[in-house]
């Protein structure tokens, strides 16, 4: 399934697992996806028996509701992937954001563990989703590689800060270092159908360059983006959410068009341009996001 039919993903919201203060906050947030973490914020590493059983807990228990879980799990090599993965596998979580992916094999290794788990476990083949998330240097060149390994692909997320400490860049303050692998991000998931989702937003209290940051990803091709703090949610679902005008138009663009095939004309023209495809391509999309918006919120 890699397509955003199923999944509005605008806003997924990082939770470190082992503190159930922010957990009992994420629980009333309206982030399209919780991030679970049991990664990077969860330390030291006794605290990750910990994060794993809250989780289970709270999802099993329905303290989250509808919302979409996607724990962030512990890469390959950290000894915790296993038992992340065997013990949340588990209805109520929709898959699993994978870190530090750094070419198609290890999203294979994931995709089999998880086929594996399912068949034992006697739930269907494919149930659980992943989102790898990019961030080294490595996973930007093999990134339409990794968005093919799996077909439980339906996303792929940047990660900037290991991503320029693996390059040995500046996180600058225009964002030079940052554009070049966001492009080609946005380009690979794009090429495979899957969900581009842009690097978090550190500086969580300067929404003014929250918003000039997404001006930037909604340019590129970007359809959401990792939060860390529930006060950038309202501007992350504004600039990926269509606007009332994008929404006439589309529906305008289709209209004509069907009326221009049904009259034998072949062309439409909306505001004096011609309506070809793409355009109408891209006003089917508008509309089938705007309808899944509706549906979820």
């Amino acid at each position: 399934m890699k397509s955003d039919d199923f999944f509005l993903m605008r806003s997924l919201m990082f939770v470190p697992a082992h503190n159930l203060k922010l957990m009992e906050s994420a629980s009333t947030k309206n982030a399209d996806v919780l991030l679970l973490d049991l990664e990077d914020s969860v330390q030291p590493t006794e605290n990750k028996p910990i994060a794993r059983a809250n989780i289970k807990d709270w999802v099993e228990s329905g303290r989250f509701g509808n919302k979409k879980i996607f724990p962030r799990v512990n890469d390959r090599e950290s000894g915790q992937l296993l038992k992340d993965i065997y013990q949340l596998t588990i209805e109520g979580v929709h898959g699993f954001m994978y870190p530090k992916a750094k070419k198609g094999e290890d999203i294979y290794f994931i995709d089999k563990l998880l086929e594996t788990i399912e068949y034992e476990k006697e739930i269907p083949i494919g149930t659980f989703k992943l989102i790898p998330l990019i961030e080294t240097t490595a996973a930007v060149l093999n990134a339409q590689e990794i968005c093919k390994a799996s077909s439980r692909v339906i996303a792929i997320a940047y990660g900037c800060e290991d991503f320029i400490t693996d390059l040995g860049g500046i996180h600058d303050s225009a964002g030079q270092s940052l554009f070049t692998p966001r492009a080609m991000i946005a380009m690979a998931a794009k090429a495979n159908n899957v969900v581009p989702i842009d690097t978090v937003h550190i500086n969580v209290h300067d929404l003014d360059e929250l918003e000039e940051n997404l001006k930037i990803a909604k340019i590129l091709g970007f359809e959401g983006m990792m939060v860390l703090n529930p006060k950038e949610i309202p501007l992350v679902h504004q600039y990926f959410s269509p606007t009332e005008e994008e929404v006439t138009n589309a529906n305008e663009i289709l209209m004509l068009a069907h009326e221009a095939k049904k009259e034998g004309k072949g062309v439409a023209l909306v505001n004096g341009k011609f309506v070809g495809p793409p355009m109408i391509l891209s006003s089917q999309k508008i509309l089938k996001k705007m309808d899944l918006i509706n549906k979820t919120t």
